[in-house]
């Protein structure tokens, strides 16, 4: 192997090895245990509420998903529901139209709250959508289809390989996620990896983080940071923010908090949780000293998230590099080439390893299947095996 090629695979294990490290996951980490994808999730969502008893919610939604632009999925769905509810709250009529219908207040709230619910559903007991060699599976209470395999796998690969210095880290290695899911929770608890995730308590837990608060800076492997809330995220009728296990009726809930809100005043009540998640994001990307982002499963899909990454590698002073795990250089990566500080962007996609605008690195020989080091189970065997065993 060339020596220079070599040289790079050696920063990449040193790289993934860095002791001040943080993770940034999307839903690709969870497609393979059985959990969907935005768009199949929209779906499922719509077909459920195309069952309901209630027939006037699926023209409706219908109606609020004609008016977005293409692509949009059920958060956005869901945010614009939220939209339609504050300016029908602002109204003397307490009522909207949304499409060719006229809703009250009370309906958008009630429905609001029935499509978290379907979402949870989904997202707890697993969907996998039909396609040409699989047919549509759906999981419920009594069975689920939702594997936590892989993400055991992960987190025994980070946190019990025996790589130089991983088991001298002086802190947590930050678990961020866009997820609804708990497969990271489980596999972390399943692993005996102690972690923190704002939350005091047992199976029943309240949120005791507060925005500006700093973490615990010791006691925890993991700090697990769920960017846009969780499955078993509720609000409750005291304003408090309540970690609850799955069909528990205590303690009385007045919503559920699970999708990142607009900006809203419907949505106003769950801003706290969602901006002290964030602002922990904002603090670990600021850090003055050396720091990797790891990226897995995000498609770049959240300028929010985008924004905060950009903004943070922007300022001189900023040490963190840009480790991406992606099926090819998108269209938010190729603009981030481009960027004074793209030296530390590495991206590592089926064909090949990006440093910066150089590469690909290590392309697949020709004929053969495209590299699969990009994927949640190509970035264990990483952390596993290192990098020259994933490219031989």
């Amino acid at each position: 192997m060339d020596p220079t090629d070599k040289d790079c695979l050696r920063q990449l294990d040193n790289l993934l090895a860095a002791g001040n490290q943080a993770w940034l996951f999307g839903a690709g980490i969870s497609l393979t245990a059985g959990i969907p994808l935005m768009e199949p999730l929209t779906t499922r969502v719509l077909t459920l509420a195309q069952q309901d008893d209630d027939k006037r919610i699926k023209p409706v939604l219908d109606a609020v998903k004609a008016e977005l632009p293409d692509g949009a999925h059920i958060e956005h769905i869901l945010s614009h529901l939220g939209d339609f509810a504050a300016i029908a709250d602002r109204l003397k009529s307490k009522e909207v139209t949304v499409g060719k219908s006229s809703i009250k207040l009370d309906d958008l709230r009630q429905w609001h709250a029935k499509i978290l619910s379907w979402i949870a559903q989904t997202v707890r007991w697993g969907y996998v959508p039909k396609n040409k060699s699989v047919p549509e599976k759906i999981g419920a209470a009594g069975a689920p289809i939702v594997s936590v395999d892989g993400h055991t796998a992960f987190a025994s690969a980070l946190f019990n390989r025996s790589q130089a210095g991983v088991a001298e880290r002086r802190r947590a290695v930050r678990l961020f996620t866009t997820n609804y899911d708990t497969l990271l929770e489980d596999a972390l608890s399943l692993g005996c990896f102690p972690y923190w995730d704002g939350f005091n308590g047992g199976a029943v837990a309240f949120r005791s983080h507060r925005y500006g608060e700093e973490e615990p800076n010791s006691g925890y492997r993991a700090h697990v940071i769920k960017l846009h809330g969780s499955i078993d995220w509720h609000l409750g009728k005291d304003d408090r923010v309540w970690r609850v296990r799955d069909g528990d009726l205590y303690p009385e809930k007045s919503a559920r908090v699970l999708i990142y809100p607009q900006s809203t005043k419907y949505l106003a009540t769950q801003r706290d949780p969602f901006a002290a998640q964030f602002d922990l994001f904002r603090r670990t990307l600021s850090s003055q000293a050396e720091n990797i982002l790891a990226v897995c499963g995000y498609n770049f899909g959240d300028e929010h998230i985008n924004q905060e990454i950009e903004l943070a590698l922007h300022r001189p002073d900023n040490k963190t590099t840009v480790l991406a795990f992606s099926v090819e250089v998108n269209g938010v990566l190729t603009k981030w080439q481009d960027m004074p500080w793209s030296k530390r962007l590495y991206i590592v996609t089926e064909s090949g390893l990006f440093v910066g605008k150089q590469g690909p690195f290590f392309p697949p020989a020709p004929k053969t299947t495209k590299r699969d080091w990009w994927t949640f189970a190509g970035v264990t065997k990483l952390l596993n095996s290192g990098a020259e065993a994933c490219v031989i």
